[in-house]
């Protein structure tokens, strides 16, 4: 067998070494004898290499005819077949793993394969294991990962046909195991024209990861005793900018659906990343229904929807998600920024793009974010448009299948029927004009199903007739403006009046026979909506007549007969779709609970209802009249309430109040005085915890 190894290289020294140096190495190798466990008979014929080595190069005339040798190119050394292994271990003392493994491994196949259980198996056996090992070592050295888990490998496979060396097999797996992510970074980060590399380098990763239990490592698997918590997103973060965020995207969704919450939040960051970079705001989209989902520890996620928001054209919303956001050092710079609110909310989303959102990706580098260009870009304007008018047609649509429910499901409460024809009348104006066909549908609907209860509900009737008397006197005022159209139709007016006069003898009747009955029935079942003080005494009869003259005041007209109520619970309110009549009591509650509490009466007690930032506000607000000596009374009545807006998670009104504010000094002294008639107010109200909450109101629209 010739073996790629020259004399010079067998016994350790340079071409140029002297003889006193080749008889010091020559001694110095036989006194380090492998101690690994080879036979002794292996070891003899090493010693005895050595020794013809040594006396051929100490020998001056054999030591030039081999230099001659060298010199025409025979770089080889022959062994016999019974030195042939003593050679292979010089060979892989020389510095040569590679080499020696590659030779002992063909050795140990047919036709070459050693006499079972003699002592050339052995030797030949142990010495693949350790040339494997010190040839995965070689390559490490080299940052070439891949080749060394290959090395490992092929030992491996070696030992386990073998069936010999248990313990030193169990270490190469050991070294297997603890080189994959070296080996994972060595195939990522190589040319993305190696496709099958990456591939494979994907693959790997992944199941590193799902073996580990996810991205937190829930799992107890073979790797954690290899690559702890702390080593492993350290490893994980120099992986991601090998990555490109298409790749990051797939991968964070797959190991989302198998259970890591981690992996969501940053499927998140990437969608948002590619959503940004791209000029693809469907992606957004999908971020934003991601990060609603997900129930992170300590995770604020309101800035962050509120950032979403705002690339997405929902001003309001994104303004409402801040307002809500639990830190109190980011509500602290908002409100104390000393420009506008939204540019604040800008700057914010500006930094959280740059340096959460569009780094570790191999395909994006966007060094500065410009949101200008971004609102500018009409790909970007098509598709808020049409996100827009989406919204607006399931809007309807849920309020179509609510109504529809309401229908079905009737009761005898005269309030619910109220609602649902005010509703209607609440939302037909700023309908898009296509779903002007479904209204038309919805109403011949609702009249059969008006037919088949006015005979049992007569009451109800009478209340819709109100309704539609109201509506004609409206048509019928805003037809008289309209000079042109009398001109041309004069007989139009007499058609209007007789209507209007028809419809209403049609009430008188009903009113005079089943009206009364039923406003005392609805006395007896009406419940108070607060909590008096047992120590006031308030002229209930009064206070019940002027509820039943105008039910929405009821709030009002306890306000004002009591200066002294100290407590309110309002219940929260649950309903998916709340109704006007709802929402204006919530927004009654409010202002109740505020005036007593800025008047000093009472504690304000609206968490059910009320955003702890409001609140706070509300609370700042008092302080700071404390500070001053002074205290106000606020009186205001909800005159009318009209919704501009309602998604599942978002509701805006707007409002408008008669509004008196005193300011009086602590000692009763008059200070200043504020009306208001009518006061403009967009009241915000948001969806959490299963309950609609006020978050947030804009006054002096």
């Amino acid at each position: 067998m010739e073996l790629p190894l020259d004399h010079f290289r067998l016994i350790g020294v340079s071409p140029s070494a002297t003889s006193e140096e080749i008889l010091r190495a020559f001694q110095l190798r036989l006194d380090k004898t492998p101690d690994e466990g080879f036979t002794y008979e292996v070891l003899a014929q090493r010693s005895e290499l050595l020794r013809l080595t040594a006396d051929l190069l100490t020998d001056p005339e054999s030591r030039r005819e081999y230099e001659n040798l060298l010199l025409n190119g025979n770089s080889g050394l022959d062994f016999s077949s019974n030195r042939e292994v003593a050679g292979l271990i010089l060979l892989w003392e020389s510095g040569s793993p590679k080499d020696a493994f590659k030779i002992t491994r063909k050795a140990l196949q047919p036709p070459q394969t050693p006499a079972l259980g003699s002592s050339r198996e052995a030797d030949l056996t142990l010495l693949a294991a350790l040339t494997a090992r010190d040839s995965a070592i070689q390559e490490q050295q080299l940052r070439s990962y891949s080749n060394a888990a290959d090395f490992l490998h092929e030992g491996i496979q070696l030992l386990q046909r073998m069936g010999k060396l248990q313990e030193i097999r169990k270490e190469l797996e050991e070294d297997l195991v603890a080189l994959l992510p070296y080996r994972i970074l060595d195939l990522l980060s190589r040319d993305l024209n190696d496709q099958e590399s990456h591939k494979k380098g994907l693959s790997m990763l992944e199941n590193l990861i799902i073996k580990r239990g996810g991205l937190e490592g829930n799992n107890k698997s073979e790797y954690k005793d290899y690559l702890n918590q702390k080593e492993f997103e350290a490893f994980f973060q120099q992986i991601r900018p090998f990555l490109t965020v298409q790749e990051q995207i797939d991968l964070f969704l797959e190991l989302q659906k198998r259970g890591s919450l981690e992996a969501g939040f940053l499927a998140f960051l990437s969608l948002t990343a590619i959503g940004f970079s791209r000029r693809k705001p469907e992606k957004l989209f999908e971020a934003r229904r991601i990060l609603k989902k997900l129930n992170l520890s300590g995770l604020d996620s309101m800035p962050l929807l509120g950032c979403l928001d705002l690339l997405l054209a929902d001003i309001d919303q994104s303004n409402a998600r801040f307002s809500s956001a639990s830190d109190e050092n980011l509500r602290d710079w908002l409100n104390n920024y000393p420009g506008n609110k939204l540019e604040a909310i800008c700057i914010f989303c500006k930094n959280w793009l740059e340096n959460d959102v569009l780094v570790g990706y191999r395909d994006i580098d966007l060094k500065e974010v410009d949101l200008d260009s971004w609102f500018e870009d009409r790909e970007i304007q098509e598709f808020i448009e049409k996100l827009e008018k989406k919204s607006s047609k399931i809007a309807i649509k849920s309020n179509f299948q609510n109504q529809q429910i309401e229908k079905e499901s009737y009761t005898k409460t005269n309030d619910d029927l109220d609602n649902l024809f005010g509703n209607i009348e609440e939302r037909r104006l700023p309908w898009p004009g296509g779903i002007k066909q479904d209204y038309e549908k919805l109403e011949i609907k609702e009249n059969e199903f008006n037919k088949k209860n006015f005979k049992k509900k007569p009451i109800e009737f009478y209340n819709f007739l109100i309704e539609k008397i109201a509506e004609f006197k409206f048509n019928f005022g805003e037809f008289l403006k309209d000079k042109e159209t009398i001109n041309r139709s004069p007989y139009l007016i007499y058609i209007y009046a007789f209507l209007i006069l028809f419809a209403f003898g049609i009430g008188i009747g009903f009113l005079r026979n089943n009206l009364k009955k039923s406003i005392q029935g609805k006395s007896v079942a009406e419940k108070p909506l607060i909590a008096i003080d047992k120590n006031q005494k308030l002229i209930e009869k009064d206070t019940i007549q002027e509820i039943k003259k105008n039910p929405s005041s009821k709030l009002n007209i306890i306000s004002e007969k009591s200066n002294s109520i100290t407590s309110y619970e309002f219940k929260e309110l649950n309903t998916p779709s709340p109704s006007l009549e709802d929402i204006s009591n919530l927004i009654n509650g409010w202002l109740l609970s505020k005036s007593n509490y800025l008047a000093g009466k009472s504690e304000i007690n609206l968490s059910k209802i009320v955003s702890k930032g409001l609140i706070g506000r509300t609370i700042e607000e008092r302080q700071n009249d404390i500070e001053k000596g002074i205290y106000k009374e606020i009186n205001s009545k909800i005159l009318k309430i009209d919704l501009e807006s309602q998604t599942s998670s978002r509701i805006v009104v707007l409002v408008e109040l008669n509004y008196l504010e005193r300011i009086v000094k602590n000692s009763g002294e008059f200070v200043n005085e504020t009306s208001l008639n009518p006061l403009k107010v967009k009241y915000i109200l948001g969806f959490s915890n299963k309950s609609w909450k006020l978050v947030d109101f804009v006054s002096g629209l």
